[in-house]
This record gives structure tokens, sequence and C-alpha cells, in this order.
């Protein structure tokens, strides 16, 4: 018994000493992935402060959108789907750092065979045997090629991908209820203004019909103002309809039946930080998407060296030990003890090509997960350069939409002055004041545009789920 467990000690202590001939190869990122330069921008970065590196809570300071966005957190269905994804993949990471212990088993058994007396066994026993067995089943495979190890490390990469995939649904949460929040905001303003202007187009309708009794005018010019005011009903309603899917929509995001959404106004909001992107590299360590395809990247590359490793030979120890007994009161007997010790190579040499069709599988699925990397990066670059555009363009215009308003609706009240002594038909002041109207109603768009697009920018930088 005491060379048994000698020659067990030595054939393990050579399997361990064998990892050291462990041929898988540990992963580099690869050098022709690029990360530097890729902002289309006049500007270059000073530094690597970026805006991705303030918290979401010092980003969005409404202590309303706060709350909604909290509760998004906690709420949100694909949050919480994601988690469990992490539950699932850390519960396959936990079994894979089991697999360097040997597998141990225990069987309780008893059989009852009925012989022919005219059989091989059946003259010599008394027509039936009774067989009792108590066995332990021990399996051990020595990690000699890195198998173990590499699929170790493909399942904690797997891991920390779901872990990175949940945190891009947060990022996309967050930013996603907060752009939703400001378009509300937005569209509360511009109901605020086409109900006001509602108000000054039926006295238009009067005023109109004064004219028309004093002969300035004609039925045609009451008419023409009575649709004025029905098409800012119109817009009022649709406005109104717009307020109930976007709060329904963002019901949705926070997990919850629709409902009506508490905010504040676009008058009080404050979001105009300093704009810094920071060097593009930091995509690499700031954007969750692109650090879970990257770890999508490692996955392959492990399960690579896994395909791998199956040309070479496997080094197994199997050990089976326990009690067997034809008579149940000397099963549990020294006489009845039995043990038995298995070890050795398994090459394999023709397997119908298996071997080598899941390595080349392997190796595409790793070219597929580097291309998806690539992909996920150069997305990301393009994002922050729409974003910053987008805000550049709308902070432009959005001083010369002021003057432009501050233009049209100065024509609006001259039109109505000048058509009260017949110097302008009714035409020309229907038209200055539905142009005062739609530049109003754009120059608040524009106002959440811009808002828009720096929520958009900080979620391209990877801001929010830190």
């Amino acid at each position: 018994m005491k060379s048994i467990v000698y020659k067990i000690t030595v054939l393990a202590a050579v399997g361990f000493m064998a990892q050291g001939c462990f041929v898988a190869k540990d992963y580099k990122r690869p050098a022709d992935v690029k990360a530097e330069n890729l902002y289309r921008t006049e500007v270059a970065a000073q530094d690597s402060a970026s805006l991705a590196d303030v918290s979401w809570d010092k980003m969005f300071t409404d202590p309303v959108l706060q709350q909604h966005i909290n509760k998004g957190l906690q709420n949100n269905f694909d949050v919480r789907t994601a988690m469990q994804n992490i539950i699932t993949a850390e519960a396959y990471l936990k079994q894979t750092k089991a697999a360097y212990f040997p597998t141990l088993s225990g069987t309780a058994s008893w059989q009852h065979q009925q012989l022919a007396k005219n059989s091989q066994f059946g003259s010599f026993f008394s027509g039936s045997i009774d067989t009792y067995l108590l066995t332990a089943n021990l399996s051990w495979e020595a990690d000699i090629w890195g198998k173990i190890r590499s699929n170790k490390r493909a399942y904690n990469a797997s891991y920390l991908q779901t872990i990175s995939a949940q945190q891009a649904i947060k990022t996309s949460v967050i930013a996603n209820i907060a752009n939703m929040y400001y378009q509300l905001l937005a569209l509360d303003e511009q109901l605020k203004l086409a109900e006001s202007t509602l108000e000054n187009r039926v006295e238009s309708v009067e005023v109109i019909k004064a004219l028309k009794d004093a002969g300035n005018t004609n039925e045609v010019g009451v008419k023409q103002t009575e649709a004025q005011r029905f098409a800012t009903q119109l817009i009022i309603e649709d406005l109104k309809n717009s307020i109930i899917l976007l709060e329904n929509s963002m019901s949705l995001l926070m997990g919850e039946a629709p409902h009506k959404i508490e905010r504040s106004t676009l008058a009080v909001q404050q979001v105009n930080p300093e704009i810094k992107l920071g060097y593009s590299a930091s995509l690499l360590k700031n954007r969750p998407d692109v650090i879970a395809a990257e770890y999508g990247l490692i996955n392959a590359f492990e399960l690579t060296n896994v395909a791998r490793s199956a040309f070479y030979p496997s080094l197994t120890v199997t050990g089976q030990g326990g009690l067997q007994s034809v008579d149940l009161k000397t099963w549990f007997n020294t006489n009845s003890l039995f043990a038995s010790v298995l070890t050795g190579l398994t090459q394999p040499i023709f397997n119908g090509r298996q071997i080598k069709s899941k390595y080349e599988a392997s190796k595409a699925a790793q070219e597929q997960a580097y291309i998806a990397f690539e992909q996920s990066l150069v997305t990301a670059s393009r994002e922050v350069s729409d974003a910053l555009a987008n805000y550049n363009n709308e902070t432009k215009k959005l001083e010369i939409r002021t003057q432009q308003v501050d233009a049209l609706k100065t024509a609006a009240d001259y039109s109505d002055e000048l058509l009260e002594y017949g110097l302008v038909n009714y035409l020309e002041v229907l038209t200055a004041k539905d142009n005062a109207l739609n530049s109003e109603l754009d120059l608040i768009n524009n106002k959440y545009l811009q808002y828009a697009a720096i929520v958009e920018l900080y979620r391209a930088l990877g801001g929010g789920w830190k």
C-alpha cells in the first residue's frame, strides 16, 4: 500500500513539473491597434484629463434628473439582465478554477445476479450471486501544455467581459435618461410658447375681423388668420402627444409602467462643462464597450491556446479503491479492500481531423474577435468626433438663432402695426408671425440639441459608469 501511495505521489510530482513545458502563449494587445490621433479635431489634447473622468452626479446636477438616473440604474431591465449574465459567468469561472484539482466520486451499489446452472459460473455457485460494492473513483489530468490554465483565463476574460458589458449598459441608460429628460424640458418650453402664441392668434382673429368691418381687408384675410390659429392648435396637440410618448419611453428606461415624469424647467439647467477630450488612447480604458471587445479578443485568444494543446499528449492519473464482497457480513472486512491505479499518456493520431478543424475554427474566431475589437475602437472615436462636431455646431447656431429670433419677433410686431395703417397686406403679417413662431421653436430645440450633444459626448468618451 505504501508503494502505491509513493508511486501516485511521484506521478503527481512529475505532472506538476511537466507543467514547465507550458506551450500556451501569453496575450499581448496587437501592435497594429492604433489608439492615437483618432479624434477629428484641430485642437490636440494637452493632457490626459477627459470629460469621462467626471462622475455622472457631478455632470448632471439637476436633483430631479439624478433621482431618475438612480432609479434607472436600479430598475432598468437591461441592467438587471446584465447582472444575471455576470453571475452566470462567475459560476463558470469558479468551475474552471477547480479544474486543477482531481475529481473524486463515490459509489455504493448492490448487484444481484441469477445464474443459469448450465452457464460458466452457474456450476460453481448456487444459482445466484450478490455483490456489495463501495468505491471511490479519483481522476486527475496534469496541465502539461497549459490547457487548463488557458481555459481558466478564457473564462476569466468572459467574466470580465460581462462586467464591462453591464458598465456599457449603465452608461447608455444614464445618457438616454438624461437625453430624454432634456428633451421633455424642451417640449415643455415649446408647448408653453405655442399656448402663449395661440392666445395672441385668437386676438389676431378679432383684430382682422375688425379691420374687415372697417373695410381695410376682406374675408380671405379673416379665414387665413383663422387657419393660422388652427395651425397653432395642431402644433400644441402634436407637442402634447410627443410629451406623452417620451414620458412612456423614459418610464420604460427606469423599469416602470408608463407614467408622468417629474421634472424641472429648461431655464434652470446648467450643463455647460469644460469640454476635455483627453488622449484618444484613453478610450481603451474609459469606454466599457471597447474594454468588453478586448476581453472578447482575450477569450478567443485563450480558447485558441486550448485548441492548440489538443495536438499534444495528455497525462492522466485515475485511481479506484474501496470495498467489495459477495457477503454482506464481510463487506466491511479488511479482506474486502481493493485498489487500482492507472496512469498514462494519450496522444491523438487519427480522429477524423477534429482537432485540426477545431484549431482552425478557433483561429478564425480569434480573428473575428480582433476585428470586433478594432471596430469598437474606431466606432468609439467616430462617436466622439460626431458628438464634438454636433456640440460645436449647435453652440454656433445658438448664437445666430438668438439673433434670428429677435429680428423675426420685431418684424412680427411691426407687421401688426403696419397692417392697421394699411401699409402691408395680411399675407405679409401671417408670414412674419409664422416665421417668428418657427424660429422660437427652433431656438428651444437648438438648446436641447446642445444639451444632447454634451450628453452624447460624455457617453462617447466613456463617462458615467465609474
